[in-house]
């Protein structure tokens, strides 16, 4: 089989950077940094978290990233091994994953935009509840969510922290994301909403100086919002490689029968 070129990054682990060297030593190797790598794929070694700051920092590449589980969950990984990485990369199979693009208006004015492969999440930032009118497609939805806070999941971040909070795990290509409160107290017992990919949420914030809210996407935070705008950012997707039978789209599925 003809050799494929490959770009590697690892986190800092003592696991991942052992894997880094042997992978250094046995494959064709090139440079990340260099803007024209010829490389096929974009090998990732550490966890999930190491996982999606890599998608931000090279999605621009337009290369497929193949991950090998060196951190501890590795949902969007591959399971740790390193024979026959060539082979495994070239018969994987791929899934792409959308992320979703946050605008976030901030009291003093300023405008902030980011990306989140996972979800974009609302927190109160004091000890008060947070009061949040929810809008899709420019309907309101609910005048008034009293709650600790809010998020919008995509279908790989729900069975992350969107599951933990009550909300449901979504199969890849089913064109929906999850809308989950995080500790609702009005209304009461709302468990949240499957919505259409390609929906609009906008969420203001109410009462904000005196009850102030913060709004993560990702790694992105960004404190003393009045309003956010989510939707889905289809021009910016990167495609995940998985081994046949550790595919996520299967994953997903089994974490639903899993006690």
């Amino acid at each position: 089989m003809k050799k494929i070129k490959i770009a590697c990054v690892a986190d800092n682990s003592p696991k991942a950077q052992a894997a880094f060297r042997e992978i250094k030593k046995n494959y064709e190797v090139v440079e990340i940094s260099k803007r024209r790598t010829g490389a096929e794929a974009i090998v990732v070694l550490g966890g999930d978290g190491f996982m999606l700051q890599t998608l931000h920092a090279y999605m621009k590449m337009k290369l497929p990233f193949y991950g090998i589980n060196c951190g501890t969950v590795g949902f969007l990984m591959n399971e740790a091994v390193l024979e026959n990485l060539e082979y495994r990369i070239k018969h994987a199979r791929s899934t792409i994953l959308y992320p979703l693009h946050m605008y976030a208006r901030c009291l003093n004015g300023k405008i902030v935009q980011a990306l989140a492969f996972n979800e974009v999440s609302l927190f109160r930032q004091g000890r008060q509840a947070a009061k949040i009118r929810v809008a899709i497609d420019h309907v309101v939805r609910l005048n008034e969510l009293i709650c600790d806070g809010v998020m919008i999941s995509t279908p790989a971040g729900s069975t992350a922290y969107n599951f933990s909070a009550g909300g449901p795990i979504i199969p890849l290509g089913s064109n929906v994301i999850a809308l989950t409160p995080l500790v609702p107290f009005r209304p009461r017992r709302w468990g949240g909403a499957l919505l259409a990919h390609d929906s609009s949420i906008i969420f203001s914030i109410l009462e904000a100086k005196k009850r102030p809210v913060a709004a993560v996407a990702d790694f992105t935070e960004i404190k003393d919002v009045g309003e956010v705008i989510i939707s889905e950012q289809r021009k910016s997707g990167v495609t995940l490689l998985f081994d046949p039978e550790y595919n996520l789209a299967e994953r997903i599925i089994k974490e639903q029968f899993t006690y």
